[in-house]
């Protein structure tokens, strides 16, 4: 399976996604999730994915392609004059390798279901988020719903609940989105290390960070003892409420 997460606060996004994808007890593998486009000065775009692993691929290469061997007027995600129009070209991809594969995966009974994760921002436009669906069709987080998952989500959304808003810093929106992937790791074992992660403070137009977290990261082990521990006490200081 797979856990993306990406949060948008008013400083700047927060994208973060793990590596595994889970076939079967027997059949464990690490992907990279996680795909950046950088102009410095002009535009920073995180794109994330889940589902379909060979359609997710297929997206991927299909958009990378184009940058590379441009046609007369196609646009790119370089060459995209929004974010908006970002979205729409994930998505066009995503139409277009779906329609391809698609009807052939259905008829063997396998599921082409995929999702991606888009954002980013272009100079002279604001920070975006946007969700695509396998129909390449989307959504934009707002201020009520400033962040997004997509995968094995469940286990890391009660803390985003409880913590996210615009108005948190960029630095504690990072905190919260490793410790969203940090119980998720706990919890669901097809979801696995190594992370990627890509922060992007706003009107930068150049990644704060982009880096793997692998299993030898002491700052993540770190946060995540500290975590538990906190926990630890909380529960035991709770007053109870029944007996």
């Amino acid at each position: 399976m797979t856990y993306c997460v990406a949060i948008k606060v008013n400083e700047g996004l927060i994208c973060l996604s793990d590596t595994r994808t889970n076939a079967g007890l027997d059949n464990i593998s690490r992907f990279k999730k996680m795909f950046t486009w950088t102009v410095p000065g002009e535009r920073a775009i995180t794109l994330m994915t889940a589902g379909n692993l060979a359609i997710t691929q297929a997206v991927m290469s299909l958009l990378q392609e184009n940058i590379d061997k441009p046609e007369n007027g196609l646009e790119t995600l370089y060459s995209a004059p929004s974010m908006f129009r970002v979205a729409e070209i994930v998505g066009d991809a995503m139409r277009i390798v779906q329609d391809r594969y698609g009807p052939g995966l259905a008829a063997r009974g396998e599921a082409s279901d995929s999702t991606i994760i888009c954002a980013g921002q272009r100079a002279g436009g604001p920070l975006r988020l946007f969700l695509v669906y396998s129909a390449g069709n989307f959504i934009e987080a707002t201020d009520d719903s400033p962040f997004f998952q997509i995968g094995e989500h469940k286990y890391g959304k009660p803390i985003l609940d409880r913590v996210i808003t615009p108005e948190v810093p960029l630095a504690d929106a990072t905190t919260a989105a490793l410790l969203s992937m940090d119980s998720t790791l706990r919890s669901n074992l097809s979801v696995g290390m190594p992370l990627d992660i890509s922060v992007l403070r706003k009107d930068t137009y150049a990644f704060e960070t982009e880096e793997r977290i692998g299993t030898d990261n002491g700052r993540f082990q770190a946060l995540s003892q500290r975590w538990s521990d906190a926990l630890r006490e909380a529960f035991v200081t709770i007053p109870q409420v029944i007996g």
